[in-house]
């Protein structure tokens, strides 16, 4: 622009800056060329009043140590052990991800087998048997039928929907729900105990096609192994069982399905008795089967084994420094 003759004023009223930067830049063109046009001299700008040492410190004792009275650390608690202040404990939390007041569950299974059951498992997931059908199932037990004392009021502007903190306990049921890897449908029944898992076999065998073999992925609940259960597998041949590792039920996809029944049919339900909730089920069970949604698997069984072995390094390395 200056080589077409515009004068500062004018570029700098284009590019959003004053004259006198458009005449700096000028300048050192002329005296270093393109390379150093916009860039601030070394020495140059606003000095760090705080040394770097004290914030890689506050990061170190976030990460590695707790407060005397408290379970993790707080901006407060922070800025007080610190001597920093609170915004700026904000600002390099949130730069490096830190977040002391959540936590998240974990456990690594300890299951000797763990990794052949895992390449077993995610091997149907992502490469079923031909001519077969894998079903992925569980039992949500203990669903409680809650009546609320009062009645819930509707959401309307600027207010959620409420419901009353207290609740009447009207029973419960269990849930057995076999979830079709591949399309997404459920077969669903109530009720518990080795007679009904046997009963709910049954079921998955007369509502499968009699030409496919029929894959379980299950945990390793003892109902599932009672003696009735293996006599009853011995005389159906085409019924075949995969057990998950223990302490790995995010393994099970049909748990994706109960967290989605949980969300949007029971938590918020209201519920005069065992009958309607078992209805509620029963209908959203229905209506899950007019348009199924697969979920998809897509971890490899070699990247979940390569996580884990890292998650089993680093509880070693805490259990050797008595962080946890």
């Amino acid at each position: 622009m200056a080589g077409k003759g515009e004068s500062n004023h004018a570029i700098g009223s284009t590019l959003g800056v004053a004259p006198s930067t458009v005449a700096y830049w000028r300048k050192k063109f002329e005296e270093d060329g393109i390379r150093w046009v916009g860039r601030v001299r070394e020495g140059r700008g606003r000095k760090p009043t705080i040394p770097q040492e004290r914030i890689d410190k506050m990061i170190e004792d976030t990460r590695t140590t707790r407060p005397p009275n408290a379970t993790h650390w707080s901006l407060r608690s922070m800025a007080e052990h610190s001597g920093l202040s609170t915004g700026l404990i904000a600002q390099e939390w949130r730069a490096r991800g830190l977040k002391p007041h959540l936590v998240k569950t974990f456990k690594i299974s300890n299951d000797p087998q763990f990794e052949n059951k895992l390449i077993d498992v995610v091997g149907l997931y992502m490469n079923p048997p031909d001519n077969a059908i894998v079903f992925s199932f569980d039992e949500k037990s203990q669903i409680q039928a809650l009546d609320r004392t009062q009645p819930s009021l509707p959401m309307k502007e600027g207010r959620p929907g409420t419901v009353t903190h207290d609740y009447k306990r009207n029973g419960t049921t269990t849930l057995f729900a076999a979830l079709n890897t591949l399309t997404g449908k459920v077969i669903g029944k109530s009720r518990h105990r080795h007679e009904e898992f046997i009963a709910f076999l049954k079921l998955i065998d007369k509502e499968t096609p009699k030409g496919k073999q029929i894959h379980i992925v299950l945990d390793n609940y003892a109902t599932h192994k009672h003696e009735d259960v293996r006599k009853w597998l011995d005389k159906h041949k085409r019924f075949h069982l995969h057990f998950t590792p223990t302490s790995s039920s995010w393994l099970n996809l049909v748990e994706r399905w109960f967290r989605e029944i949980t969300d949007k049919a029971i938590r918020r339900g209201v519920f005069a008795s065992v009958d309607q909730l078992v209805r509620t089920i029963d209908n959203y069970v229905a209506h899950n089967n007019e348009a199924p949604r697969p979920f998809v698997w897509t971890k490899t069984a070699g990247e979940i084994i390569a996580k884990v072995q890292r998650g089993r390094v680093a509880l070693q390395a805490a259990r050797e420094s008595r962080i946890i």
